[in-house]
């Protein structure tokens, strides 16, 4: 008679329910975060303080008295709150990327450690680069752009949820655009692409850059301009780090176990 078959999977269940207990832990604390920064940023500056800065760049270039109107009813306190919000999660991001990294770093080598714990907190620094960037420079300059080759017979008063979705909608862009030297990073610390690869297809990337930057930014040359040219030079930024980068997360090469020293 054949002994029973050994169950592959036996004794798995219990590590697994744990992962899922942790995970649900560390969501918990991040959005417990968010929630503090929201009632922080609802305290001081207030919803209203923080639209009036948001609505900065565009009220600065409109008409002399003109201002933005509210078409639905709720908006007027919707979209304040909307924007606290948006504000909350852009200052609890640093503690939201810390649980992430929590909660997979006992998962990891040591030499793993030193490569993720960098592009979590480049993460972080480059997205709000690219916020701030967009707040700073583009978002004054496209409405100067819009102003200036407007008619003179239309008397602009937009909307403020289609502002708040349009910015909303830049600060994305811009965001994620400014991750590409953590991309370009990452390509290469894995092995999909090489050092020399990445130099070779530059003049592809940039034609590919002025394109996506024509797609997805307003149809103006400033706002087209505004996140191709930052593109390009991230690239190069993130080919210098990935050469560093790779240099100094190798794995252990004179290990017993073969490199496998968690830490």
């Amino acid at each position: 008679m054949s002994e029973p078959k050994e169950d592959e999977l036996a004794g798995t269940e219990a590590p697994f329910v744990s992962h899922l207990i942790e995970l649900r832990e560390r969501l918990i604390k991040a959005a417990f975060a968010i929630g503090i920064a929201f009632v922080a940023l609802a305290i001081w500056p207030g919803p209203g303080h923080l639209y009036d800065l948001l609505a900065e760049p565009m009220l600065s270039y409109l008409p002399k008295g003109s201002t933005l109107i509210a078409t639905s009813v709720v908006s007027p306190v919707l979209v304040p709150l909307k924007i606290t919000l948006m504000a909350a999660l852009l200052l609890a991001l640093p503690f939201v990327l810390y649980q992430i990294w929590a909660f997979i770093a006992p998962g990891l080598y040591s030499h793993e450690k030193r490569m993720v714990l960098p592009l979590v907190i480049s993460s972080t620094v480059l997205f709000m680069a690219g916020v701030a960037f967009c707040y700073f420079l583009v978002l004054p300059a496209v409405s100067h752009g819009i102003q200036m080759f407007a008619p003179s017979s239309i008397r602009a008063a937009p909307d403020i949820e289609a502002y708040f979705g349009f910015v909303l909608t830049m600060f994305l862009v811009f965001g994620v655009a400014f991750e590409v030297p953590v991309a370009v990073v990452l390509l290469a610390r894995i092995g999909i692409v090489t050092i020399e690869q990445l130099k070779s297809i530059r003049q592809y990337y940039i034609v590919g850059a002025f394109i996506a930057a024509a797609v997805v930014t307003p149809p103006d040359v400033v706002s087209m301009l505004s996140l191709a040219l930052p593109l390009c030079v991230l690239y190069e930024v993130g080919i210098i780090a990935a050469r560093i980068f790779i240099k100094h997360t190798k794995a252990p090469d004179a290990e017993t176990d073969g490199g496998k020293d968690r830490a």
